[in-house]
């Protein structure tokens, strides 16, 4: 047995979604209910497996929750770091500091400024508040590589905390960029960042759009596909 919302909508045809939240079916005004549940019949195959790749997900966000207190491990750029709380530091205004080993040595360690009986709201809003200005510094990088490369030109950045949604972009230059992409290995960012700039030329997702991503990006496929599979930390 299988729930889900049922929605009239302004479309054209019966609509299936499967998130986090389980399956939304999505139905013309004028479509009689016989048909919707005819529909699902044909679509029970889907709908099963997408409601359990969505079960797995969301059990590997909840092993990835942060716990947040001194000695917190939690990927940047798809590696792990380590977060030591620092009460003696002085970091001014930027609040935390990352410290990366010698050579040899894998551990990086992200000294954040505050005492070691902190809260664990003020530790998580201390990391985010540093992780949101790398992944601001390391975006604009980005797509001031892939912006010439594309022929194109970009005008603003904006960082989202999004759900699900990883970047949008606007026929303006305007650009949006979830910032907990930082956790993601760098080639995965460069594939959002590069799919966003995409848009500045194809606002659609034809295969001339695909086309234009394969010439900065050429595995492309495979990178969007970590975007789906990898846990990342759930804040």
């Amino acid at each position: 047995m299988v729930a889900y919302l049922f929605q009239r909508a302004k479309r054209r045809t019966i609509g299936f979604v499967v998130g986090p939240d389980g399956l939304v079916v999505r139905a013309p005004k004028w479509t009689p209910i016989f048909e919707v549940e005819a529909a699902l019949r044909e679509k029970s195959n889907w709908i099963n497996r997408k409601l359990g790749e969505s079960r797995e997900r969301q059990a590997r966000q909840q092993e990835a929750r942060i716990d947040w207190c001194n000695g917190v491990v939690l990927p940047l750029f798809g590696e792990p770091v380590r977060v030591a709380l620092d009460p003696g530091h002085r970091f001014g205004t930027i609040g935390a500091s990352l410290e990366v080993g010698a050579a040899g040595e894998a551990e990086r360690i992200l000294r954040v400024g505050l005492p070691t009986n902190a809260m664990p709201e003020q530790i998580r809003d201390a990391v985010q508040a540093w992780l949101m200005r790398h992944a601001r510094d390391h975006f604009k990088h980005r797509l001031d590589h892939y912006a010439p490369l594309l022929q194109v030109q970009w005008h603003k950045l904006s960082l989202s905390s999004a759900g699900t949604r990883w970047g949008s972009a606007r026929i303006d230059g305007s650009i949006r960029l979830n910032w907990r992409l930082i956790h993601f290995r760098p080639a995965v960012i460069d594939y959002v960042v590069a799919h966003e700039l995409s848009h500045l030329r194809v606002m659609d997702h034809s295969a001339r759009f695909w086309d234009t991503v394969r010439t900065v990006v050429p595995d492309y496929a495979e990178l969007r596909g970590q975007l789906k599979d990898d846990a990342i930390p759930k804040w």
